[in-house]
């Protein structure tokens, strides 16, 4: 293919892989493996060789070039005067596309301004992007700044700024009425701006090894996310969560409708406060969620409908839109008896239970081994959870931790041994007497409460089996169809190995 005689259909947004590297040799080889996405961002800031012929010779995709400044949170550190010839050179050479700061076209930088940067933009308007980077959070003037920076000419207007929460990215969505933009949202909560970028008029998107914040590798946005998928009619499902990325769910779910032919895509949405998630919801159109700690409570407290487990438990971990409202649902309560009845087969009724924890997870546990006729404690660092539990369901409050010779069935619903905690246990080693230890939690390897319960004699049982359990149910809920059986635990087990 000739070099500068790339073409675009643009039907659906582009997959940008962002590569970079100190010297050439490292940024070639990125460049060349980035065989995922449909275009390469070459950030030639921070190479200490650089050649701008060479970063452009022998490519097999389209290209941006970018070489961003130090003041505009990049790593070239030299003049605006070299910047602007490295930029110029880039045009020259036929780059498809060359990335220039909108605060160098106004002379606002925080080096030098240079006049000779607006002046590339005025001269190759079709192939400059004229960008914008916040990284504190999102400006207050976000709709004249990009009517500015449409005023300069460019092709494309770019605008990355750092979402604190999920409706901050919805300004992104308006901004793309007026013209080709690229709107990112970074961080953690600005994640589905990237997965679902059509949906915000994004003519691409931006994918790396976190090249920037909340950057997700090409590779898992096509396949564990379904960025590729995602079309107009697309159904939207997500994860609510604070730490929406270390759950399984997006790549169980996506492995089960791409399986099954269903038109739906499920990503990660990260929430501090629930009613910021619900606003999200209803300007996206997502069709429902899966819910996990601290708001299942909150799940349970929107829906206009509830099934009688939900009602019962009172908190719910799944939910769908109907009409303008939700219905409420927890799949919990099978989830997390399915496998049990794998380990602890025949009747359990007169076992001692001890229930760790005060949220929805601990709810559903002990609305399910009650009705099993297990005799149940709660046990939570918050005594008012406990006993608030207890009331409920007409079980004990008991100290947080239990007392040795106490149970025969330990079940953790703490936060303690999930991902990023996998060395934090609820338990004292000495503690650990009996039966069954049934770990909710599930990451990359054992958790510190499985491994001393294994190595103290008992039975143990990490979260994983449940989470698929749970998780199969949703799918049904939403679908109205079984997923294809043995894929959600193949594709949980293949991520939470890979970690």
């Amino acid at each position: 293919m000739v070099e500068g005689a790339f073409f675009f259909l643009m039907t659906t947004p582009l997959l940008c892989e962002t590569v970079t590297g100190r010297s050439m040799a490292e940024l070639l080889a990125g460049r060349d493996a980035a065989t995922t996405g449909d275009m390469v961002e070459l950030r030639l800031d921070g190479l200490r060789d650089l050649d701008v012929a060479g970063a452009l010779h022998g490519r097999r995709v389209p290209v941006v070039v970018t070489c961003r400044p130090a003041w505009e949170g990049g790593l070239f550190s030299g003049t605006e005067e070299e910047r602007c010839a490295i930029l110029s050179r880039a045009f020259e050479l036929g780059a498809e596309f060359v990335d220039v700061e909108w605060r160098a076209c106004q002379g606002g930088s925080g080096g030098s301004a240079h006049t000779g940067v607006g002046e590339l933009v005025r001269c190759n308007p079709a192939r400059a992007v004229v960008s914008s980077h916040d990284f504190a959070g999102v400006p207050a003037d976000l709709e004249d700044r990009v009517l500015a920076m449409r005023a300069t000419g460019a092709g494309t207007v770019k605008v990355a700024v750092t979402a604190g929460r999920l409706t901050d990215t919805l300004r992104l969505k308006n901004i793309a009425r007026g013209g080709p933009t690229v709107a990112v949202g970074m961080g953690d909560v600005g994640v589905p701006t990237r997965l679902l970028a059509g949906r915000y008029g994004s003519r691409w998107t931006y994918a790396g090894d976190a090249v920037a914040p909340g950057q997700i590798p090409a590779r898992r946005m096509v396949e564990d996310y379904g960025f590729r998928r995602v079309g107009d009619s697309t159904q939207i499902f997500g994860v609510v969560s604070t730490r929406a990325l270390s759950s399984l769910s997006p790549v169980m779910h996506n492995a089960a409708f791409a399986a099954a032919g269903v038109d739906a895509a499920y990503v990660p949405l990260t929430v501090h406060e629930f009613d910021d998630f619900i606003t999200f919801a209803d300007e996206m159109g997502i069709d429902g969620v899966s819910v996990t700690i601290p708001f299942k409570l909150d799940a349970l407290r929107v829906a206009a409908s509830r099934d009688d487990v939900s009602q019962r438990v009172g908190a719910a971990n799944t939910l769908r839109r109907r009409g303008h409202g939700w219905d409420a649902s927890n799949t919990d309560v099978e989830g997390f008896l399915a496998p049990l009845g794998t380990v602890l087969p025949g009747p359990m009724k007169g076992l001692r239970a001890a229930v760790l924890g005060g949220g929805g997870s601990a709810r559903a546990v002990v609305a399910g081994l009650t009705a099993l006729g297990v005799t149940v404690t709660v046990h939570a660092r918050r005594t008012e959870q406990s006993r608030e539990i207890a009331r409920t369901f007409g079980v004990d409050a008991g100290r947080f931790p239990p007392e040795p010779g106490s149970w025969d069935l330990l079940v953790n619903c703490t936060p303690l041994g999930s991902a990023g905690r996998r060395h934090e246990s609820p338990m004292p080693v000495a503690a650990l007497d009996g039966r069954l230890v049934y770990d909710l939690t599930y990451g990359p390897g054992e958790s510190a409460l499985v491994r001393d319960a294994r190595s103290a004699g008992c039975a143990t049982l990490d979260g994983l089996p449940m989470l698929v359990a749970q998780a199969e149910r949703q799918f049904e809920w939403w679908t109205g169809r079984a997923p294809v059986p043995g894929v959600m635990e193949a594709a949980a087990r293949r991520s939470n190995q890979c970690g």
